[in-house]
C-alpha cells in the first residue's frame, strides 16, 4: 500500500522530536548547517517541555580566571555526575557550547540578573565547586523567546502531533510515525536523520501528596517516549537505575524552585525547627547535590522528625528576599505568587512548608562522540543536566545530524506493513466500548511503583513489582479513549508502563546502594565491582542486559 494512502507523509531532511529546549537549538543548529528541518511536538512549541513553564537560572562556568569557573573544572565535576558519558563528549558537546548558547539567549532577549557593575548574579548549588548558576530575570518568558527565533527562521514547526514510533530500513532510522492530538490525523514522517529530544525522565510514573500526577516537578507530558522509542527501535539504553531524580517541593504545589533556595542561603529545617543538614553533608549543607537532601530529609522523616519540612528564608537580606520571592521563583512557574498569596505566607515572616517530591524515572541512550545512538542516524539530544545541558546537547546533535545528511543520498524506503501496524495500535483505543480510561490505566502503574519502587527497595519487592507490571501490560490493548486528547493519553501509558518496566528490570541488576536516589536494604552498601554502566537492549523482542564500560 502507498504510504500517501495511510496518512499525510512529509518529507524533510532532519526531523527533530520534542520541540523543548533541547528540540529546539538542535533544530536551530540544523537550521544554521542548511538543512531542511521538521520540529515535532505533541504540544505548542511556546509552551512545550520543562522550559515551558519557565526556568530562572542557566548554569554556566564563565572562564572568568578562577580555577572554579574554568572549562576543565566543569568537565571534572559532571565526568563524575554523568556517569557514562566520557570527558571529551561533556567537553566538546557541552562546556565549549555554553559560551554560543548564552550568546543565543541574549540576542533574543533573555535577560540575567546584574549586579550594581553590570556582572551577573551568580550563584553556588547542588555541591558545586563555585556560583556557575546565572539568575534569569524574566525566566517566564524564555521559552517564547526561543519559539518566536525558530518560527522566524527556515524551520518547519510541526505542533500538537504525538509521535509513538520511529521507522527503520535496515538498521539506519528512516522517519517516524504520529497523530494530530486535536484533529486525529495521522502522519508518516520521513528523514534522513533523526533526533530524540524529548527528554529523559518518566514524569508519571510515581505521585508526590497530591493526588494529581500532573502536579508534580518537571513536564508532566514526558512520560518516556524518548527512552521507549528508542529501545523499540534496537537503540541501547543505559542507566536507567541511576538516573532516578526526586526533590524538594513547595508543599503540595508542583515547582521546585531549588536551586534558588538552597543557593540563596534558605536553612531546611525539619519539625523540631532543627537545622540537619550538617549532620549529612558538613561542608554544602543544603547547597549539597540534591540527591543527598533529598536523602536525608528522608532519613529525618523516617526517623519520626518530619513531616512538616520547612525551607526558612526568614534570616535572609529584603533584596535576596524579593529576588528570590519575586523574580525567581515565579520564573520557575508563573503562579508561584498565587500560591504564596493564598498560603498567606512571605518568605521574609514564614518558612516555606516543603515536601519530598515524585520520583521520576530516568535513563540516557548509549551515544558515541557524534552523540549517535547505536541506531544508524539517531541522534540523542539529550545527555546531560538542567536547561544549559539541553540546550548544548540539543546544539551539539542538531550539528551532527546535519553534517550526516550531507552524506545521504535520498530518503531511506519504508515499510507500509510496519506502518499499518502501528497505525491499528495507535487508534485502538478509539474503538473500544468498554474498558479502562487512560487515567485509571496509569493510576493502576503509579499504584505498584508507589507501593514497591519508593526510597527503599529490595530483592523481591522489585521482583513483585515487575511482575505486576508485566501484568498490567496484558490489559494495555482494552485501554478505552473516546476523543483524541484520551487517545494521547492512551499512548502516553503504552510508553509509561513500558519505561516502568525497563527501569525495574535494570534495577533488579543493580545489587548495591549509594550511587542514585532510591537504596536497597539488602544491599545498602556500594558495591565497586558493579563501577560499570548498565546497558539495556532487545533482541528478537527480548531485553537484554549487560554491565559495560566503566563509571
Amino acid at each position: 500500500m502507498e504510504l500517501r494512502n495511510l496518512g499525510k507523509v512529509l518529507d524533510t531532511d532532519v526531523l527533530i522530536l520534542g520541540s523543548g529546549a533541547a528540540g529546539c537549538c538542535a533544530a536551530l543548529a540544523a537550521c544554521e548547517q542548511g538543512s531542511g528541518v521538521l520540529l515535532v511536538d505533541k504540544g505548542k512549541l511556546e509552551s512545550s517541555g520543562s522550559a515551558g513553564g519557565g526556568n530562572d537560572h542557566f548554569m554556566a562556568n564563565l572562564n572568568s580566571g578562577p580555577e572554579w569557573d574554568a572549562d576543565e573544572t566543569l568537565v571534572n565535576f559532571f565526568s563524575r555526575t554523568l556517569a557514562g558519558i566520557t570527558k571529551d563528549i561533556i567537553d566538546k558537546r557541552w562546556v565549549k557550547v555554553i559560551p554560543v548558547i548564552l550568546r543565543f539567549l541574549e540576542d533574543i532577549g533573555v535577560e540575567y540578573v546584574r549586579n550594581p557593575d553590570g556582572s551577573c548574579v551568580r550563584t553556588v548549588g547542588f555541591g558545586q565547586p563555585g556560583p556557575w548558576w546565572l539568575n534569569i530575570k524574566n525566566g517566564q518568558l524564555l521559552k517564547r523567546l526561543i519559539a518566536k527565533k525558530l518560527r522566524s527562521m527556515n524551520v518547519n514547526v510541526l505542533d500538537h502531533v504525538m509521535v509513538t514510533r520511529l521507522l527503520k530500513n535496515g538498521d539506519k532510522v528512516a522517519g517516524a510515525v504520529g497523530f494530530n492530538v486535536v484533529d486525529g490525523n495521522f502522519y508518516i514522517l520521513r528523514a534522513k536523520t533523526v533526533v530524540l529530544a524529548l527528554g529523559i525522565e518518566a514524569n508519571r510514573a510515581t505521585n508526590n501528596s497530591t493526588p494529581s500526577p500532573f502536579n508534580v516537578w518537571l513536564y508532566p507530558y514526558n512520560t518516556g517516549s524518548n527512552t521507549v522509542m528508542a529501545y523499540n527501535a534496537g537503540a541501547k539504553i543505559f542507566n536507567l537505575e541511576l538516573t532516578e531524580i526526586a526533590t524538594l517541593l513547595p508543599k503540595g504545589f508542583g515547582c521546585p524552585g531549588m536551586n534558588g533556595l538552597n543557593s540563596m542561603g534558605g536553612h531546611e529545617l525539619n519539625a523540631f525547627g532543627e537545622r540537619f543538614m550538617s549532620k549529612y553533608d558538613p561542608v554544602f549543607l543544603e547547597n549539597t547535590i540534591r540527591r543527598k537532601q533529598v536523602a536525608a530529609t528522608y532519613q529525618e522523616l523516617i526517623d519520626g522528625k518530619g513531616p512538616p519540612f520547612y525551607m526558612d528564608m526568614r534570616h535572609l537580606s529584603s533584596e535576596d528576599i524579593d529576588l528570590l520571592q519575586n523574580v525567581l521563583m515565579p520564573g520557575d512557574k508563573a503562579t508561584f505568587g498565587d500560591y504564596l498569596k493564598q498560603k498567606e505566607i512571605s518568605f521574609a515572616t514564614h518558612p516555606l512548608e516543603v515536601e519530598i517530591s515524585e520520583l521520576i524515572l530516568g535513563g540516557r541512550i548509549l551515544i558515541n562522540d557524534r552523540l549517535e545512538s547505536t541506531v544508524s542516524g539517531l541522534f540523542s539530544a539529550c545527555n546531560f543536566f538542567a536547561l544549559s545541558g539541553a540546550m548544548c546537547g540539543g546544539y551539539s546533535a542538531g550539528i551532527e545530524a546535519a553534517n550526516m545528511v550531507l552524506k545521504i543520498d535520498r530518503l531511506s524506503d519504508i515499510d507500509s506493513n510496519e506502518v499499518i501496524k502501528e497505525k491499528e495500535q495507535v487508534f485502538r483505543p478509539l474503538g473500544k466500548s468498554r474498558g479502562p480510561n487512560p487515567r485509571e490505566f496509569e493510576n493502576v502503574i503509579r499504584q505498584v511503583m508507589n507501593y514497591y519502587m519508593g526510597h527503599v527497595r529490595n530483592q523481591k519487592g522489585i521482583e513483585t513489582a515487575l511482575e505486576k507490571l508485566n501484568l498490567i501490560e496484558r490489559h494495555i490493548n482494552y485501554i478505552k479513549a473516546t476523543n483524541y486528547h484520551e487517545l494521547m493519553r492512551a499512548n502516553e501509558a503504552r510508553h509509561l508502563l513500558k519505561h516502568c518496566q525497563l527501569s525495574t528490570r535494570a534495577v533488579l541488576e543493580r545489587k548495591e546502594s549509594g550511587r542514585t536516589i532510591y537504596r536497597r536494604s539488602d544491599y545498602p552498601d556500594s558495591n565497586k565491582e558493579l563501577n560499570k554502566c548498565l546497558v539495556i537492549w532487545q533482541e528478537n523482542g527480548e531485553p537484554k542486559i549487560s554491565f559495560e564500560s566503566p563509571l
